[in-house]
């Protein structure tokens, strides 16, 4: 079956392969050809596959969405995905660098809703005093 692993801006892979193996949230799984379609969504972890020549290899993913079709494609969607053959180093440094870019990215998405809510209690207040808002420079 074709393995396709598709990024935003590149095909990071597209490779013949006898079993792809996975994890989502309802835990982990395995696709062989043949497989019915499917559709599941990916977190952040690394994904595995026998390639056609036999050989065991992997890509660290950071999100995703698998999808299997026709019963001899399977076709990965995702932010950011890295491909190697050493699963302890996969493991080990990008999954820790791809889970520390979401608690960053919480962080920040946490931030932007409280500057949101503290410009619209202003705007509020002023609306409340019956005053005209006024922008930068005092211009209204």
């Amino acid at each position: 079956m074709r393995l396709r692993i598709l990024t935003p801006v590149a095909e990071v892979l597209a490779a013949d392969a006898t079993i792809v193996r996975a994890l989502d949230a309802t835990g982990a799984f395995a696709i062989l050809p043949g497989h019915a379609d499917f559709v599941t969504v990916l977190g952040i972890g690394v994904l595995g596959w026998r390639g056609g020549e036999g050989g065991e290899h992997f890509a660290a993913l950071r999100h995703g969405v698998l999808r299997v079709t026709g019963g001899d494609t399977v076709t990965i969607a995702t932010r950011e995905a890295h491909v190697g053959d050493d699963l302890a180093a996969l493991e080990r440094e990008l999954v820790a660098e791809y889970l520390r870019r979401d608690e960053e990215e919480a962080h920040l998405r946490t931030r932007a809703v409280q500057l949101h809510a503290a410009a619209m209690r202003r705007l509020q207040e002023v609306i409340a005093a019956g005053r005209e808002p006024v922008g930068i420079g005092g211009q209204p």
